[in-house]
């Protein structure tokens, strides 16, 4: 009896052993025929996404091990070049930077480890990744062999990274499995030649063991392919997996199938709606993947929070993301489990190997409320002006040797004893302008805005214009995205134009040494400002702090910067970690460009991601207004064939104009009188398609907006698991549904495509229709 009972304990030992440790023996992990091997034996790689930027490294091993009670045998993550240079050649991977440890602790959790280095890497992050210096260079180009700068820059990376993360390759003892060269280049570009600098950069690095991979779409992957790269897929919760998986098998018929970002949700613009998506369309598409012996890697798992000016844009149209990264994901952006989360974990348990547990998930963190705080101390901006910088002509922020921030544009004026507009051309990103200290208004890149109305002025009058950087473009031909005011400033009086120079400019550094020093008076603030408090706690804890009364800006606690808020929403609290907080005296400090409704803020314990103050501007369609095609004949007109994928139509001839309407007359089921479209491209007569960079919606008749992001720039926004929809919820409207495009240049085409929505729903796919183009503007009666 006591033989078997210790042999019983022996074999549990030996079990929880297995379910605790990666081997640090050497191993071997590759893309075999039709499976992965790991050892020689086959393996499914259930990974979780999770980003050690946008989690405080307290509770790195928290969230590790999360993702392992999630029932995931791997972590996968991203490296952001521009979080370890933030200036040339001085790298920093230390403390919070710390990719090494990181990469220990997923090891030490026996888990293993897929590693995304870039040089170019996405995820909502700041210029993808890619550090804004290389922006003072004033041709540069990114994402090409091309440019020898960029190419050695990249190339000094990524052996910065191989120092630090080659010993760990599984060959050495290691966790590392993978290893990606770049990232979804498919929707960038096709240069073999460039990809393949990147795999040789990464085997030089000393990644000369690993597996390599790349990641694509199901609608580009094939454009391209690099030798000795594994590829695989990247789809979002709903999709068809078979569908997504066809052509990839007809190409790669031995391959092992995955997908290395499936998509548990999606990220949020300031000003539009919370994004969600279902648990049932999530588990749905994950279950099919786990029956099919299909591997997968959940972006996210748990997504954190871009604190600070970490988060990211994207173009056309622009839109920029909100601090919070919860994704709605299965573990939230505190790091507490969702119903999501145990939708998986439930679903997992069904398809462990033998032998194989799932561990209990580790203790929640404490979360506190702090009551109200009231501010008494203010620093205004106008009276804590850095030392000026002065240029004969406008320049962007990179040109002062600026990051991010805020910065500010000063000149004297010319008399014009009449009101005239203000022009600024390429403004990056939002502005307050100001004369002699008089806010005149505000203009929003957002909503296409560079012109203002400003009262006359006397000669020698002070023209001031704050621009805050609200994230660069990290997606897309985009991505060389200046900040500030990277061309001109003109004042249009009648029909005279004069192009304003001699300034003055001022830069607001995002880092706390800066804010710590202001001038802070025990006075109410009039006008863009500083404001600073302090708080006691007893017992700290993470809390959300309520920005609700607020109105736009950033905030910085005991020194941390967590990051923008804007009362557009739909984010109106902003996540403090408790490790970040103290026992005692604590301090806050918020700078806000414009005027708080209330100068006080509370931590609350629940967070609020969804709570939009909707701007019906930024609708494509305004009251009254009605499309009239009766002058109008289409230059082609049709029907397409049901099922998912992309639709071509070859025109008998070709066409050219600068503004494009697409009529949808009936959808696919007869009884639905929706429309929806997740994406549009035009052919040109070279076959290619044509850039989309500068195309603006000036019409949609119907957007559902009020469960969703769903507006009609989707249909342009290059991410295929996002769709415009005609409104399902209020305003409905039938048959016919029209968008008009801008292109902003005239353009020949000899077709398009189009792609219906890419879940499993058909809700909205498009039957018959009607397309127009002409070189004038399309009818909009009012």
């Amino acid at each position: 009896m006591k033989v078997s009972k210790l042999i019983l304990a022996l074999v549990i030992f030996m079990t929880l052993t297995a379910n605790a440790q990666v081997s640090k023996q050497p191993g071997t992990f590759e893309a075999g025929e039709n499976t992965f091997l790991l050892n020689g034996k086959p393996f499914l790689v259930r990974a979780g996404e999770i980003h050690f930027p946008r989690i405080p490294r307290e509770y790195w091993e928290q969230r590790i091990q999360m993702c392992k009670a999630m029932g995931m045998n791997t972590i996968c993550i991203y490296l952001f070049w521009n979080f370890h240079e933030q200036k040339p050649d001085q790298f920093d991977f230390t403390g919070q930077k710390d990719v090494a440890e990181f990469v220990r602790l997923i090891q030490k959790n026996g888990m293993y480890c897929i590693v995304r280095p870039g040089p170019y890497a996405c995820a909502e992050w700041d210029m993808g990744g890619l550090p804004w210096w290389l922006l003072k260079k004033s041709d540069i180009q990114v994402r090409t062999k091309d440019d020898t700068y960029f190419m050695e820059r990249s190339i000094n990376y990524l052996k910065q990274v191989g120092k630090q993360l080659a010993p760990y390759q599984i060959q050495n003892g290691g966790n590392i499995i993978m290893v990606q060269v770049e990232n979804e280049y498919g929707v960038f570009g096709n240069d073999i030649a460039y990809m393949g600098k990147v795999r040789d950069a990464v085997r030089a690095s000393g990644f000369d063991k690993v597996q390599l991979f790349r990641c694509d779409w199901s609608s580009n992957f094939f454009k391209y392919d690099v030798d000795g790269v594994y590829t695989a897929l990247n789809f979002g919760a709903g999709s068809n997996i078979e569908q997504q998986f066809q052509k990839y098998k007809e190409i790669y018929p031995k391959a092992p199938l995955m997908c290395s970002e499936y998509w548990t949700g999606w990220f949020d613009y300031w000003g539009r709606a919370h994004e969600t998506r279902s648990i049932s369309s999530f588990i749905g598409s994950l279950k099919d993947m786990l029956d099919r012996q299909i591997s997968f890697s959940l972006y996210m798992a748990h997504g954190g929070t871009s604190f600070g000016q970490w988060g990211g844009s994207n173009a056309p149209p622009f839109g920029a993301m909100v601090a919070s990264y919860d994704y709605n994901a299965p573990i939230n952006e505190a790091g507490l489990p969702t119903d999501k989360f145990y939708a998986v974990r439930d679903l997992m348990k069904n398809y462990l190997n033998p032998g194989e547990t799932i561990p209990e998930p580790p203790v929640n963190y404490p979360a506190i409320s702090i009551p109200q705080i009231r501010f008494e101390e203010t620093a205004s901006l106008f009276e804590n002006l850095p030392k000026a910088n002065t240029s004969e002509t406008i320049k962007s922020m990179e040109a002062f040797d600026q990051g991010w921030g805020r910065i500010l544009y000063r000149t004297q004026l010319p008399e014009s004893k009449t009101a005239f507009k203000l022009k600024i051309t390429e403004l990056r990103d939002w502005a307050n302008i100001y004369v002699n200290g008089k806010l005149i208004g505000n203009l929003d890149r957002r909503k296409d805005e560079n012109t203002i109305e400003i009262p006359a002025v006397k000669k020698g009058d002070v023209l001031d214009i704050l621009v805050e950087a609200m994230g660069r473009v990290n997606y897309g031909k985009t991505i060389i995205d200046r900040k500030g005011i990277t061309e001109k400033v003109e004042m249009l009086v009648a029909s005279n134009t004069t192009n304003l120079t001699n300034w003055e400019v001022f830069n607001f550094s995002v880092d706390y040494d800066f804010q710590k020093n202001l001038k802070f008076k025990p006075q109410k603030a009039n006008g863009p400002a500083w404001y600073k408090a302090s708080f006691d706690l007893k017992s700290t804890g993470d809390t959300y702090i309520d920005m609700s009364s607020w109105g736009k800006g950033m905030v910085w606690v005991n020194g941390y910067n967590l990051g923008r808020y804007w009362k557009v929403g739909p984010q109106q609290t902003l996540y403090m970690p408790g490790c970040w907080l103290k026992k005692g005296k604590n301090e806050i400090i918020i700078l806000d460009l414009e005027t708080p409704t209330a100068t006080q803020i509370s931590g609350v314990t629940t967070p609020v991601l969804d709570k939009i103050v909707i701007d019906e501007s930024l609708l494509h369609r305004k009251k009254g207004e009605t499309l009239d095609l009766s002058a109008e004949a289409p230059v082609n007109s049709g029907s397409f064939i049901a099922g998912q994928g992309w639709k071509e139509v070859i025109f008998d001839k070709e066409s050219e104009g600068q503004y494009f309407c697409f009529e949808a007359l009936s959808s696919q089921n007869p009884k639905d009188q929706s429309s929806s479209m997740a994406e549009f491209e035009l052919i040109g007569v070279d076959g290619l398609p044509i850039n989309r960079s500068k195309w603006k919606i000036i019409y949609a008749d119907s957007e559902e907006i009020s469960v969703g992001n769903y507006s009609a720039e989707k249909i342009f926004d290059q991410q295929e698991s996002t769709f415009w929809s005609t409104a399902w919820t209020v305003s409905k409207t039938p048959h016919p549904h029209h968008v008009v495009v801008n292109m902003d240049e005239i353009v020949k085409i000899k077709g398009f495509k189009y792609l219906p929505r890419t879940d499993k729903s058909t809700n909205g796919n498009v039957n018959s229709y009607r397309f127009f183009i002409k070189s004038s503007l399309f009818s909009i009666k009012k």
